[in-house]
C-alpha cells in the first residue's frame, strides 16, 4: 500500500509532520518498537512506530533516523502518548535524511494501526487472515487477557486447521496452540531447530520444509533471518537468535494467498518478539553498571548497592539478598575474506560478536533452573568487546545436603541446545562458556567474573562447535594448557613420548600404560605392580626402559611432572 494512502484513513488520525514528497513510498509491513537500535528486525519498507522511549535526550533522535534509513524503512509513525508532541529534534532528523515522519494521535492504539497495514498489504485476500488480524489487539494487550502469540496459533488452529508452534533458536517451546492434541516433545524440538538453523545458513528463503517419519513441517522465519537480500554476514547476525514458527503442513503445493497469510502472522508474532526483547532493557542495563563497577576495581560497597537495585529486577518478592554466579560466552567466527582481529575473540567479515553472545546467552539461561511453565526470564546480560557476561542470581542456598554446589552447572547448561546450535555455527562459528562458582557478595564478584573467564578459555582449548566449562575444571594444568600453542605442544609431546610410543610397536612393551599407571599411583612400586598384575622387578625394568629411553628420571618431581602433562596433552 502507498503511504499515502495510510495518510488518508481517517480512522487512524495520523498527521504528516515532514516528508510531503515521500508519500509515494510502499508500505511493505509495520513494526513496532522502543529499541534504540531495531535494524535486526527490519527488512526494508516497514511503517515503524515507536512510542519514542528510547529517546533520552536531543541527541539521541539523529542516530535513531540514521539506523532506520540504513535498513530502508518507508516512514516513521512517532506516538504523542508519552511525551505529548513530537520533539523537534526528532523532526529535524527526519527531514534531513527524508524519512516522512508521522505523528499518531494519544487516541490511536498501535495495535489499531499495525492490524490496518497488515489487512492493508496482505490484500485481505483470505477471510481467514482478516481473522487473525482483527483479534490482534488481543496479542498485544497486556496482562492475563492478553494471551500473547499463543492467541495467534490459537486462531490458525480454529480457523485454518493449522497445528503451529513458536519455537527459540535453541529449541524452547515459546508459544503453542492450547487446543488441538499433544504439545510438541523438546526432543522435536530442538530438531526442528537445528533443521531451521542449517537451512537459513544457507540464505535461502523461507519456509522450508522438514520430514519426520511421515509429518511434514514447514518453518518460517520470524525476524531478521528471513529478510530479502540477506547476505551471509547478515544471516549470522541474526539467525542464532531469531525466532521460528513451526507448522504442521506442507507449505511446498500452498497457494500464494495461504503463504502470505503465514507471512503476516510471523509479522504479528515479530511484534511481540520486539516487545519481550525490549522489555529486557532493564536487566541489560543493571548487568552493564555492575560489570563496568567491577572491571573498573570499585568499592565493594557501591557494587553491592548496585546488586541491591538488581535483586528485586530479577527476583521480585525475594526477602534475603540472594547469591550470584557468572557466565562468561563468546561467539567466534573463523575469517572468511578480509577480517579483523577484535583481540581474542574471531570477527569474520566485520561481524561484532558481543551482540550476537549477548543475545544467546539470554536464550541459555531463561530461568536454567526452573522447568516446565514456571520458566522465566530474571538473568541480565552485558556485552563488552565480542564478550557477553550474564549476572544470574541464586535464589537458593550455596550448597546442598550433600555438599554439591547449587546453581547452573556446565556440564548440563548446554545439554538441550547444543545440537541446534551446532546446526546454526556449521562450517565456521564457535560458542564457549565459563561458568564460575557461586558467590554471596560484591567482594567476590571480580573473582568470580575471572573465574568464569578462565574457564571459557579452557572450553575453547576443546574440539566441537559448542563448548562449556565450570569453576570445577580449574585444575592448575587444566588452567594452563589451554594457552601453550599447539605447536608447542604437539612438540613438547612428541619429544617425551614418541620414543616409548615407536619402541611399544616394535616390542609391545607397554611403556605409556605402565607409566600412566606409575604417575597414577604416585610412584608407588607395590601399588603400581599391584595394579598392572607385574612383579616388581618387571616394573623396574619397564620404568628403567622408560628412563632410559628419554633420558629422564622418574625419581625426579620435575621429570614426572613432565610426563604429566605430556600425557595430558597427548
Amino acid at each position: 500500500m502507498r503511504l499515502r494512502a495510510l495518510l488518508d484513513t481517517d480512522a487512524l488520525g495520523l498527521r504528516l509532520l515532514g516528508g510531503e514528497d515521500e508519500l509515494n513510498r510502499t508500505v511493505r509491513g509495520v513494526m513496532t518498537t522502543d529499541l534504540r537500535d531495531p535494524s535486526r528486525y527490519l527488512s526494508g519498507g516497514e511503517l515503524v512506530l515507536t512510542g519514542l522511549a528510547w529517546r533520552r535526550d536531543a541527541t539521541d533522535s539523529e542516530p535513531f533516523v540514521r539506523i532506520l534509513v540504513g535498513a530502508g524503512v518507508t516512514a516513521l509513525a512517532a506516538g504523542e502518548a508519552e511525551l505529548g508532541d513530537v520533539p523537534e529534534d526528532l523532526v529535524v532528523a527526519c527531514a534531513r535524511h527524508r524519512l516522512p515522519l508521522l505523528a499518531v494521535n494519544e487516541s490511536v492504539a498501535f495495535a489499531t494501526i499495525t492490524e490496518h497495514v497488515v489487512r492493508q498489504v496482505s490484500g485481505e485476500r483470505a477471510g481467514d487472515l482478516a481473522a487473525v488480524v482483527d483479534r490482534h489487539r488481543r496479542m498485544m494487550t497486556s496482562g492475563p487477557a492478553g494471551g500473547g502469540p499463543d492467541v495467534v496459533l490459537d486462531l490458525l488452529g480454529s480457523d485454518l486447521d493449522l497445528r503451529a508452534w513458536v519455537l527459540s533458536p535453541t529449541g524452547r517451546l515459546i508459544a503453542g496452540p492450547k487446543v488441538g492434541g499433544p504439545a510438541l516433545p523438546a526432543e522435536l524440538c530442538a530438531r526442528l531447530a537445528g533443521e531451521h538453523l542449517a537451512a537459513a545458513r544457507t540464505g535461502r528463503r523461507g519456509p522450508y520444509r522438514v520430514g519426520v517419519g511421515t509429518t511434514t513441517y514447514s518453518l518460517f522465519p520470524i525476524g531478521g533471518a528471513g529478510r530479502s537480500g540477506n547476505t551471509a554476514r547478515d544471516v549470522r547476525e541474526t539467525v542464532l537468535s531469531d525466532w521460528l514458527l513451526a507448522v504442521e503442513a506442507d507449505a511446498g503445493d500452498w497457494p500464494a494467498e495461504r503463504l502470505d497469510l503465514l507471512h503476516g502472522v510471523t509479522q504479528l508474532i515479530a511484534v511481540e518478539r520486539d516487545r519481550r526483547d525490549a522489555a529486557r532493557t532493564v536487566r541489560r542495563r543493571l548487568a552493564q553498571e555492575v560489570l563496568e563497577l567491577v572491571q573498573a576495581g570499585s568499592a565493594p560497597a557501591e557494587i553491592a548497592a548496585r546488586l541491591r537495585v538488581a535483586a528485586p529486577v530479577l527476583l521480585p518478592g525475594l526477602g534475603a539478598a540472594p547469591h550470584w554466579q557468572v557466565v562468561v560466552a563468546r561467539v567466534e567466527w573463523e575469517e572468511q575474506g578480509p577480517a579483523a582481529d577484535t583481540g581474542g575473540g574471531r570477527r569474520a567479515g566485520g561481524i561484532d560478536g558481543g551482540p550476537v553472545a549477548q543475545a544467546l546467552l539470554e536464550e541459555i539461561l531463561v530461568d536454567p533452573l526452573a522447568t516446565g511453565p514456571e520458566q522465566s526470564d530474571r538473568i541480565a546480560v552485558a556485552h563488552t568487546g565480542d564478550e557477553a557476561i550474564a549476572l544470574v542470581p541464586l535464589p537458593a542456598v550455596s550448597t546442598e545436603h550433600d555438599g554439591s554446589e547449587s546453581g547452573i552447572h556446565a556440564d548440563t547448561l548446554l545439554a538441550a541446545v547444543r545440537d541446534p546450535l551446532s546446526a546454526g555455527l556449521d562450517g565456521d562459528g564457535r560458542l564457549t562458556l565459563g561458568v564460575s562458582a557461586s558467590v554471596h557478595s560484591a567482594e567476590g564478584l571480580r573473582g568470580a567474573l575471572e573465574e568464569a573467564r578462565h574457564a571459557r578459555r579452557v572450553a575453547a582449548a576443546r574440539p566441537g562447535r559448542v563448548c562449556a566449562a565450570g569453576h570445577q575444571e580449574l585444575a592448575s594444568h587444566v588452567l594452563l594448557l589451554p594457552f601453550v600453542p599447539d605447536d608447542v605442544r604437539r612438540a613438547f609431546t612428541a619429544r617425551l613420548l614418541d620414543p616409548l610410543r615407536d619402541y611399544d610397536r616394535r616390542h609391545r612393551a607397554e611403556l605409556i600404560p605402565t607409566l600412566e599407571a606409575f604417575l597414577e599411583c604416585d610412584g608407588s612400586w607395590t601399588r603400581c605392580a599391584a595394579r598392572l598384575h607385574l612383579h616388581v622387578n618387571t616394573l623396574r625394568y619397564r620404568v628403567g626402559r622408560i628412563e632410559q629411553l628419554t633420558s629422564r628420571d622418574l625419581s625426579r618431581l620435575e621429570d614426572k611432572l613432565d610426563f604429566f602433562l605430556a600425557l595430558r596433552m597427548s
